[in-house]
């Protein structure tokens, strides 16, 4: 079952954010376009290059008025480990959040039962908390917020412009469609 138009499920949990140790509820997350961003576990090969690759987007994200949050089944207390180990983690400025029970992470279908990590899961939710963009990879395929940011940008015309959709490589600024019975078989 598909999780697009489904509304984020009620959650608690802790959040490693520069330096701080923060409590957040999916309360957190309505009111503005954001993210959630499963990943299988800190300390690993492929997740800090995504989580460095997004960290360098987030300003531009969080222009856009999207707040990024980064879930794995590790505490937030490894995810400061981490960031202490690691510089390309340490530059992050996003909540990391810690999902040792995988509540949040059954929440999203992305857990990997037997092994107790995280797929990685790209889900996009607008300011209401309702899911409008799902991606999920097997663990060896890496994701390009580049590709993630014109994803977010794509869903926030629609939302503005409900009458419009965005056709394939649509970029902000170029012309959507406005589909009709006009455009069938002319495209």
């Amino acid at each position: 079952m598909s999780l697009i138009n489904t509304e984020i499920k009620p959650f608690k949990a802790t959040a490693y954010v520069n330096g701080k140790e923060v409590q957040l509820t999916e309360a957190n997350v309505k009111g503005k376009w954001s993210v959630f961003f499963f990943y299988p576990a800190d300390f690993t090969f492929v997740c800090p290059t995504e989580l460095g690759d997004l960290a360098d987007q987030y300003e531009e994200l969080q222009a856009m008025g999207v707040e990024v949050f980064s879930v794995s089944t590790d505490t937030h207390f490894v995810h400061k480990a981490w960031a202490d180990a690691s510089e390309t983690i340490a530059k992050i400025r996003y909540p990391m959040i810690g999902d040792p029970t995988g509540q949040i992470t059954r929440n999203f279908g992305v857990m990997i039962e037997e092994e107790g990590l995280a797929l990685r899961g790209t889900f996009v939710m607008d300011p209401q908390g309702i899911i409008k963009v799902c991606e999920v990879h097997d663990l060896g395929i890496g994701r390009d917020a580049s590709e993630l940011k014109r994803k977010i940008q794509a869903a926030q015309y629609v939302a503005a412009n409900p009458n419009q959709a965005c056709p394939a490589k649509w970029k902000a600024g170029e012309a959507a469609l406005t589909p009709s019975l006009d455009l069938v078989g002319k495209i």
